[in-house]
Formats: structure tokens, sequence, C-alpha cells
């Protein structure tokens, strides 16, 4: 047993019971790690509320990690970036639920990334301080691949065809997995930009829509076991 003191993006929590929570977080220090939060759901005066866990709230955290269990327990915590929107935003809530669905399938190595903590922190600390948010999902799916190891080769972006199994540019269409046309224009659109560039694409409700798909199908060609996330239509149906 160690006891670590570590920051955490809280990716899920599962009620256990009628009174505890499975919280599922990821932690700069050690990766995914889960934690065993006892009696939390009826204690009115104790250290750990259930509020602290929502999905991809950002804290402080003390626990002790076990050697030999895969649920851990949490001694302290705080919540280090309060959000200002994102729980009063109906939109904002949306995204940080579908983006916490689709960390929570991807986010499975026990070990430090601080390139990849870092990456979704600042990402969300953005989305908790701008308004024009629509295309965010969009731009964080896309650039979380570079730390997954798949970003888009943009090497011949010039050429008039993407390769979705391969992922890159070339003149060869290979049936369902190639875009071209339109949908290669919406593509490009989000290459090579950051969050402050988002505003400067204008996607109609159909587009984005369309660019969202393409770039699920992309992490279903590559990521083994990703599955199309359940809150995907949620997000679809608050944008409509």
């Amino acid at each position: 047993m160690a006891i670590v003191t570590t920051k955490a993006i809280v990716l899920s929590a599962l009620k256990y019971g009628d009174t505890s929570l499975i919280v599922k977080c990821f932690t700069l220090q050690e990766g995914l790690k889960s934690y065993m939060i006892k009696g939390v759901l009826k204690a009115k005066k104790g250290k750990l509320k259930p509020a602290y866990f929502q999905p991809l709230t950002q804290l402080n955290l003390t626990g002790n990690h076990s050697n030999k269990n895969s649920l851990h327990s949490i001694k302290e915590v705080q919540v280090i970036h309060p959000y200002e929107t994102i729980y009063t935003s109906v939109v904002k809530q949306t995204i940080v639920l579908f983006l916490s669905e689709v960390l929570s399938h991807i986010l499975q190595e026990e070990e430090e990334n601080i390139a990849l903590y870092s990456y979704i922190e600042t990402s969300l600390i953005w989305l908790d301080t701008h308004n024009e948010v629509a295309n965010f999902h969009l731009l964080f799916l896309l650039n979380l691949t570079r730390y997954l190891g798949f970003y888009p080769d943009t090497s011949n972006i010039d050429k008039q065809v993407f390769n979705l199994l391969e992922g890159r540019f070339t003149n060869t269409e290979y049936k369902k997995l190639t875009l071209s046309g339109r949908e290669i224009i919406l593509f490009k659109n989000l290459l090579g930009i950051n969050f402050d560039a988002i505003n400067s694409i204008s996607y109609s409700k159909k587009e984005r829509q369309i660019i969202l798909r393409i770039i699920v199908q992309y992490y279903e060609l590559h990521l083994e076991g990703f599955k199309k996330p359940k809150s995907l239509d949620v997000l679809e149906t608050v944008f409509n």
C-alpha cells in the first residue's frame, strides 16, 4: 500500500450498492486508477462529496494505492480548476458526457503520461472559459489522436483522397475507407489548428454531424475494441 498525492481527472462514477461509488480517474502520476468511495452518497458531513466526482472534474487527490487490489481508496480530495460554465450549460454538459465516455474507453494504461494529461486538462479549461464551443469536441478528438499515435499524416495534404485506414492522404479511393469530395474539405479544415482557431470554421449542423461520424469511424479503425459511444446520439440531438 502506498499513499499517493496526484492530480486526477474523473472519467466515470458508477453507483455501487445504495451508498457507495466506484470512480474511475485518469491520474497524472499513475494513469488510470479506480477508487471505491464507501458511503459517499449518504454522508452529509464527510470530506468526500458526490459532486466532486462529476464527469471530467479535475481533482487533487490523496489515495491509498494498493499493489494487490484493482480498487483503491481516497483519503482526501480537492477540486482544482472549479468549472464556472460546464455544469450550467446544456451544450457543454453534453460535450463533457460524450468525451468522458470516449476517454473511459481509450485510457487503459496504469502509467504516467504527462503530455496526454496536460492536453486533456488544458482543453477542459478552454471549454469552460469560452462560449463558442460547437466544434470543440471535433477538434478535441482529432488532436487527441496525436497522443494515441494515429494523428493523420499531413505530408501529402494536397492530394484529393484521405485513406482512413492508413491515416494518410493519397489519390487512390478505396471502398468506404476513404474520404473525398466535400468530406475531405470538412476534414482538412480541422487539421493543424488549435482551439483558438475553431471559431473560424463554420460547419452547418449537418456538416458537424458528418465530420463527427468520420472521426468516430477513424477511432474505430485505429483503436482495437473501440465502439461507437452511446452518448453520440444525445450529442447529435443537442446540436440539432
